[in-house]
């Protein structure tokens, strides 16, 4: 059976990195060309987990965007705002979502995820999900979330050791992650 990832987890990877390292892999996320990157989206309330779950997906070949420090991104939410990351999304080659108990409190969350299922289609998503324990299946009871594959560690067949993959859990076959994240 595949693991999630934990909160826990995703906060380990980003201790492995001083602040300062941090902070730059924040600002490359958010400043990187699109063509070819993928767009993380997550809950504004999930900003601890983002550098972790950016160190694994960029680990397995991925060049993340996230808008939190985008340079172009207006100060406040406005029309603009909408139209900015809509162009964001269209423009990026995959779409994931860090999942959270947050994030069925998010306003941003759901709408993100519909604007990327409408230019992406499902098999250019991917949900990220972090829980409390890495077995948790919560959050797939979260209406429209089951309908995605998922981002999660277990064994693959073809590989000796457990991996990173991009998982269909209604087909219950996967892809290698750094291979969904390539398109290969």
């Amino acid at each position: 059976m595949p693991e999630f990832v934990t909160r826990a987890e995703l906060r380990g990877f980003a201790a492995k990195k001083t602040l300062t390292e941090q902070a730059a892999v924040r600002k490359t996320a958010s400043t990187r060309p699109l063509e070819g990157s993928t767009f993380l989206s997550h809950s504004s309330k999930d900003d601890d987990l983002v550098v972790g779950a950016t160190i694994v997906l960029e680990n397995h070949g991925g060049k993340i965007y996230t808008d939190k420090v985008d340079p172009e991104m207006p100060p406040y939410t406005s029309d603009e705002t909408a139209k900015l990351l809509k162009s964001r999304i269209r423009q990026t080659y995959r779409f994931v979502l860090l999942t959270s108990k947050n994030s069925k409190d998010s306003r941003w969350v759901p709408w993100e995820l519909g604007v990327a299922d409408g230019y992406k289609g499902l098999n250019e998503i991917a949900i990220f999900p972090s829980a409390d324990d890495a077995k948790d299946m919560e959050w797939a009871s979260w209406e429209y979330l089951g309908l995605y594959r998922r981002i999660v560690w277990g064994k693959l067949t073809g590989y000796n050791e457990p991996v990173w993959m991009v998982w269909n859990q209604t087909t219950n076959t996967a892809t290698q992650l750094g291979k969904w994240l390539r398109g290969s």
